[in-house]
């Protein structure tokens, strides 16, 4: 037997909060499933480092009033019938999965009653939270039910190359002749042992999470490079929205810091009561929105960029003194980040500056969580569910990560009776990985050059704002970057750090492109001429 040949149910490319929640879904109906993650664990993600929290409902709530929130932060620009479902469904699911089974311990008063804040953009208080660091407590419980689940085999340190379908990959003939395309699994790099799994499964998830390290300047996890995005592309699956690139405006400003993810302030700080003001101590926002602090993200951080401008300064700064609880309890990561820096948030003000931060585009799908490739199902950040549209409303990423992991595992067990197991003639049709390239020419100089390439053209001519000029400039670049790393893929020895050169290259490309398309303003695709 090929000990590099894999067979399940389903193959759920990332373990974030979507990726487990579709697992945890499919297994717990009895249904096999390998769960694969670029890092040691299950926690590598971005669902982790949420800070803030995750949409709920308030007593005064009604789903209308969370719908017109969502909306409005959007531009207008998001699919009403994924909105609806997110703001009438996701509180439900939520008090159902995290609320109920898993127990998720957010902040309460006394058991059942729940601390509720408020972000920018929203009308009322309705986000759960535990303190300032509600993703790692949401994924610490469902990492631990996806390890101990016997159904779920979790494949640690695995970075996928390619998707599997039948019309690119099958041998024979008639499937080269069905007018359907069918994802049936991938290619997935093993670091452990330097070789390429065949992962065969009778459907196949995305979520493999944001894109943010293509940036010189993000809040994101290193594993944060496209890579849903680049494979879901070549495998023919439709984009969509992938110009809104939102920036959060406060990221921790630590100097010229370079290249490394950059320490997220939440948006809940300002929700409690923190001013964004200048290096003169002025507040600015209500210079810039009549909702000032808690205006939506993409008005916050051209604000921030132009306050910058105006007076030449590397940073503007929080002022946490209208808090009314104590500042320190309420947001202890961000106090213990500040307190290493010499930072008392207590009594000094906060250095912040904007860094990409969040992915509202994506890998197109419905509310089931279907993609346009058959049996190619995507969540989380890697996929465009019409939600968030031109700009994403704080704490809803959680929610709908939550939401559409559920219920793409809901669409898979549905379809999974009436889906055949592969048949024995397209599983020796699919060839195991055969590599092209033969070369040991992998140069970590070279590498980290296009790298810094990469990032720093997204940053100057694909960031928060954009010109024609600076657009084609950036589309020049990156098609000449792509087309050569694509020959230098052919002809070198595979590796992690090679596959996530060419995603990421590919989703700066793909990007750029889309920006370059667009030359409207809205939202996130701010375009100054």
């Amino acid at each position: 037997m090929n000990n590099f040949r894999l067979q399940s149910d389903a193959l759920i490319i990332g373990s974030g909060i979507a990726g487990s929640m579709a697992a945890l879904t499919l297994a717990d109906q009895g249904h096999d499933v390998i769960i694969i993650t670029a890092g040691e664990d299950l926690t590598n993600g971005n669902t982790s480092l949420a800070q803030g929290g995750i949409v709920y409902r308030n007593e005064n709530d009604d789903p209308k009033l969370l719908e017109k929130d969502i909306l409005t932060a959007g531009w207008k620009h998001n699919f009403t019938r994924a909105v609806r479902f997110l703001a009438r469904k996701g509180p439900e699911v939520l008090q159902e999965t995290f609320l109920e089974k898993y127990k998720i311990p957010f902040n309460q008063r006394k058991p059942g009653d729940w601390y509720l804040t408020r972000e920018g953009g929203h009308g009322l208080a309705r986000i759960l939270y535990c303190d300032d660091h509600t993703g790692r407590n949401i994924m610490e419980v469902l990492s631990a039910a996806v390890e101990a689940h016997e159904n779920i085999r979790v494949l640690t340190k695995r970075t996928a190359i390619d998707l599997l379908t039948t019309q690119h990959h099958a041998k024979h003939l008639d499937f080269k002749y069905n007018l359907s395309n069918q994802c049936i699994g991938a290619y997935v790099f093993n670091e452990n042992l330097g070789k390429v799994e065949t992962i065969l499964s009778k459907f196949t998830m995305l979520a493999t999470g944001g894109i943010g390290q293509i940036y010189l300047h993000t809040t994101n996890t290193s594993s944060s490079i496209g890579s849903g995005l680049a494979m879901a592309h070549r495998a023919g699956a439709r984009l969509m929205n992938c110009e809104y690139v939102q920036f959060h405006p406060t990221a921790l400003y630590e100097g010229s810091k370079r290249g490394e993810r950059r320490f997220l302030v939440s948006e809940a700080v300002r929700g409690e009561g923190a001013v964004l003001i200048n290096s003169k101590g002025d507040p600015f926002m209500p210079r810039y929105d009549t909702r000032a602090d808690l205006a939506p993200r993409d008005i916050v951080t051209r604000a921030i960029m132009d306050e910058m401008l105006q007076i030449d300064d590397d940073c503007v700064y929080l002022d946490t003194s209208g808090i009314k609880e104590d500042v320190n309890k309420r947001f202890p990561t961000i106090s213990k980040k500040c307190r290493e820096m010499g930072i008392d948030i207590s009594k000094d003000p906060v250095p912040v500056v904007p860094a990409a931060h969040y992915f509202c585009g994506g890998i197109l799908v419905d509310n089931r969580g279907r993609s346009t490739l058959e049996k190619l199902y995507a969540a989380g950040e890697c996929s465009c569910t019409g939600v968030h549209g031109a700009n994403r409303l704080a704490s809803t990423s959680l929610l709908e990560g939550m939401l559409w992991g559920y219920s793409a595992g809901q669409d898979m067990i549905s379809r999974m009776n009436h889906s055949a197991a592969l048949s024995r003639k397209l599983n020796e049709s699919i060839p195991d990985w055969i590599s092209i390239g033969h070369e040991h020419n992998e140069d970590p100089a070279l590498i980290a050059q296009d790298w810094s390439n990469i990032r720093n053209t997204m940053w100057n001519y694909v960031g928060i704002a954009r010109t024609s000029n600076r657009l084609g400039r950036a589309f020049s670049d990156m098609r000449k970057l792509t087309k050569n790393l694509q020959d230098f893929y052919r002809e070198t020895e595979v590796s992690k750090n090679i596959i996530d050169l060419f995603h990421g290259s590919q989703a700066a490309y793909i990007i750029t492109l889309a920006a370059l398309r667009n030359t409207k303003t809205k939202g996130c695709h701010y375009r100054i001429d």
